[in-house]
Parts: structure tokens; sequence; C-alpha cells
């Protein structure tokens, strides 16, 4: 098999450059006798387009949004030592209670206030969850139905207290309004603002406020001091859009950025090397995925796409783009789902199958062309040029196309385009289904029709209690999913960022960046 080699080189020796120039800030300054707090700049890839949180559901928007909004309940993502905890504790609910297995009670922390001002209460909650936002026929974000749709209700009790009625019952919702969509926004701000306005500088309760938002180049937080947690540390947060690696490198060094993301595996220890730097990493609860269209004449034949599948040397791309550092899953199927993992699955790596089933699907040569942004996933790229190859290898006509932006990567004429799917609740409604189902991405853009098994076993599994017919289900939904390949999983990436070795702050396995008074600190000198 012939192999794409990688432009490590090249790189490598930008960012070994970068220590050519003056470093302004070797180390965070001592705030013992100066009680301002200081400025924070993170250098990220990319920005969210909005900041309207359930609009913003991507790495590089929840990203930026985490710290402005909070939710009802708090997952505790650092009560694990890799990062992924799944306990759930008070934040601005101080209480829950099941009534029964469709109906929860939820009690307000007192005096929790927005950054307008506004005291919550559960005015705000009741238009946080309304049918209408995130989910009913008419849902203003369409998205949220994957997270909300099980509700049938959201109704004040009293100022402090709300009753939240499911559909169904519904064994995961303390889960959801701990996790994706679940961010309470300001009632009277919405209502003020509208859509549009609210997205571009949403009100909230977080430890930072926003100043401005340009997609383009920054987005400027302040900090909020009358958060219910404490002060926060910082005095101003910054997200400045830096799409280029050595760049966010020579940044860090020079002083500029306190923090930067997206470090590949094997740059690693090349940023590290800086005594003044620290690079901290976790495994995601997260997997690249490679997506492929259904309505494509070629692509249409499911063996095709089984055989793309089976042409993938996972394990290659990890060794060789992620240093060992990316996990290869077991299928869609992961241990955080606890009792509801499924043993003894795996992804497919069989070349002689590939080229069998091309052969019987007829396939004749015709071009199938992989397309996928340049810097969105970290060693999008380099996995993209490794696959063609291999792929080549069993007769497929593969070919790489490059372009700007998601839209172009999923618009017409689209075969295979890359994704990402998270493991956003610890159960596979929160994962596969999110993704996959009806409210997903895949069967809204209509990428994926060969969905009636799927959906009815996904359907039953959101109203089924029992765990071991739970599990009888999802097993179902892994079997329909791995015949029919909708997509192909590549691996679970790793992480990497880069920050200043004086300043005390954990990732967690999203891409949530937490820089809530318990997580960000700054050395005293």
């Amino acid at each position: 098999m012939s192999m794409i080699s990688r432009p490590v080189m090249s790189r490598r020796r930008l960012l070994e450059g970068a220590a050519a120039l003056p470093v302004l800030l070797s180390a965070a300054p001592g705030f013992a006798a100066e009680p301002k707090r200081p400025n924070f700049t993170v250098a990220v890839a990319d920005l969210p387009a909005t900041l309207e949180p359930a609009r913003e559901l991507s790495n590089v928007g929840t990203r930026v949004t985490y710290s402005i909004f909070d939710t009802l309940i708090r997952r505790d993502f650092l009560g694990a030592a890799d990062g992924g905890g799944s306990e759930l504790k008070p934040h601005l609910a101080t209480t829950w209670q099941r009534v029964s297995p469709q109906e929860l009670i939820v009690t307000l922390r007192q005096g929790v206030k927005f950054h307008n001002g506004d005291e919550l209460t559960s005015d705000d909650v009741a238009y946080t969850f309304r049918d209408g936002r995130l989910w009913g026929e008419k849902a203003q974000i369409p998205g949220g139905r994957a997270y909300f749709g099980v509700l049938a209700s959201v109704e004040p009790i009293d100022r402090y207290t709300i009753r939240f009625r499911t559909k169904v019952p519904d064994v995961l919702l303390e889960q959801r309004l701990a996790s994706w969509c679940a961010w309470i926004v300001n009632k009277r701000a919405y209502e003020e603002m509208g859509f549009e306005g609210y997205s571009r500088k949403p009100v909230a309760t977080g430890p930072y406020r926003v100043v401005s938002h340009n997609a383009a180049d920054t987005t400027v937080l302040t900090a909020f001091d009358d958060y219910f947690m404490g002060k926060p540390t910082a005095a101003r947060v910054s997200f400045k859009r830096v799409p280029e690696l050595a760049a966010r490198v020579a940044g860090l060094v020079a002083g500029d950025y306190d923090l930067i993301t997206n470090i590949p595996p094997d740059q690693m220890s090349v940023v590290g090397g800086y005594k003044d730097i620290d690079v901290r990493s976790v495994v995601l609860a997260n997997v690249h995925v490679l997506a492929f269209n259904e309505q494509d004449k070629v692509l249409a034949d499911k063996r095709v796409r089984q055989a793309l599948a089976y042409a993938i040397d996972r394990q290659q791309l990890v060794d060789t783009l992620w240093q060992g550092t990316a996990k290869i899953p077991e299928s869609h199927n992961f241990p955080e789902y606890g009792q509801m993992f499924v043993e003894g699955r795996k992804l497919p790596h069989d070349p002689q199958k590939a080229r069998a089933l091309l052969k019987e699907a007829g396939y004749k040569g015709e071009p199938i062309v992989y397309r996928t942004m340049a810097n969105y996933y970290t060693n999008a790229l380099e996995a993209a040029q490794i696959m063609v190859e291999q792929w080549k290898a069993v007769g497929i006509n593969a070919s790489l196309q490059v372009v700007e932006n998601s839209a172009l990567m999923r618009g017409p004429g689209v075969q295979i385009f890359n994704w990402s799917n998270s493991t956003r609740l610890p159960d596979p409604l929160g994962a596969i289904w999110v993704a996959w189902g009806p409210a997903g991405e895949a069967q809204v853009g209509k990428f994926w029709t060969s969905t009636a098994a799927f959906n009815k076993a996904g359907n039953a599994l959101e109203a089924e209690v029992d765990p071991a017919r739970r599990k009888a289900l999802f097993t179902e939904m892994l079997e329909v999913y791995e015949d029919e390949v909708p997509a192909t999983i590549l691996y679970q990436p790793s992480e990497a960022y880069a920050i200043k070795r004086s300043i005390s702050w954990r990732p967690t396995t999203f891409y949530f960046m937490d820089l809530r008074p318990d997580n960000l600190g700054f050395a005293k000198s």
C-alpha cells in the first residue's frame, strides 16, 4: 500500500522557530499584592457563528458558551481523573425529585442573578424549555428535539419551583438537564432582543458575560462578579480566532495567549518543550466519523458503503497520526453507558472483504470523492490522505476534495464528508440516537433514509425503563446501524491544549472549556 507522507517536519520547524520570539510573559504575574485580576486569552482554531447555546452545539461553539451559561444540574466532569465524570450535582437547581416516571419537580437556587440583574425564576426555566424553542413541530431550534423532544410540558409551580413532565417515562431526564441544549436563557432579554439579537449577545447566569462577538476575529467576555459560585478569577476572557497552529504556538510563546487549542499529538512534545508551557490532554467523549450520502447513486448500494468501512485500517491512523493517544471504540458503543454497554463489538478492517463487496455490488470504478475541511478537526486532512490510499488499495477510485466550510462540505454532490458525534449523555439516547435518529442531522438532511428499523428500535428505547429490554433495543439499533453503514467511525480523538504552566485549569472529555472559579486559577508570587 502506498502511503502519503505527512508534512510534519515543515510544521515542526515553524513551531520550533517560535522559540526565537521574545517571551513577553514567561510566567503568570503574582496577584497577592495586586487586586487587579488578569485577563485570559484563548487562541482557538475557529469561533461559532452565534452565541445562542442551543444553536451552537459544535466543538467551537460549546467551548465558548459553556462559561456564559449554566444548567439546572451540573455534571461533575472533573470528579473523575480522566475528566469524564458523570455524577450529577446541584447547580442552578438545589434539589430535584421524581414524583413519577414521567414527572420531575425541580427547586431553584434563590438569589441567582442574570447578567442584566434579573433574578432567575421558574419563568425563565419554563421559557428555556418551552414548546416552540427546543421541541414541538415548530421548534425554533430544531436540533433541540434530539434532547428535549421527550418533553410534554414544563410548568412553574411557584417562583422557585418547576414541574417537568415527559411524554413517556424517561430515565435520562436528570442527565438531560445537566447537558447539551439545557443552558438556561433569560426570558426578558430573549423577548426584548429577539432570536437573532439574543444569539449575538445573550444574557445568561454564567461566570462571564458577553462584551462582543465577531466570529471572524474575537469573542470578548468580561467577569460577572455577581456569579453565584463566586467572583470569576479572570477579569476578561478573549477567544481569539487563530486558524494556523504555528501562529497559535508562536503567540503562546510570546505571551500573547494564555491557552491554545488543538495541539496535534506529534507536536505535543515540541510545544511542551518550552519551560513555561504545559500540555494537557484528554481522550474525548467524541468520535470522528465519515458520513456517507445515501442519495448518491454510487453510495446508494450499502455494499459500497460497507466496503469503504472495511478498507479503513484505523489502527494505522491511530498509530501514525495520534501517536497512540486516540482510541478505537467498540462501534457506536461506549463504556460510559455502564450496563447498557454491549460487549464484543468492534469496528471492521478486512480489505479482502471490501474487495468482495465491491465485486458483489458491481462497482466499476466510479469516482468517489471525500470532502473535508483542512483545519476543523485535528488530523482531518492527514487522515483523509491516508484513507484515500487505503481505498485505492482495494480498488476504489477515491479522491480528496478540501473545502473551506461546513456548508460546502455537505453541499450539492457530496458523497463522503467528515463529522463528529459526541456522547452527550452517558447512554445511547445521548449519542447514536442524537446524531442518527429522526432529529439528527443525517436524517433531517436526507443523507440517511433507510431508517425504519433503526427508528423503530430507538423510539421504543426512549420509552423503555427496564434495563434488560433497553439493552436489547440498543443492540438492535447497533446491528441496523452497522449493516446500513450510514457512516463509519474512525476513532475517539484525544484533545490537547497548551497553557502557561503557572495557570491552574483542567480539560474535560467534552470540548466544554470550564472557566468557573473552581477550575481556573492563577499563580501568586
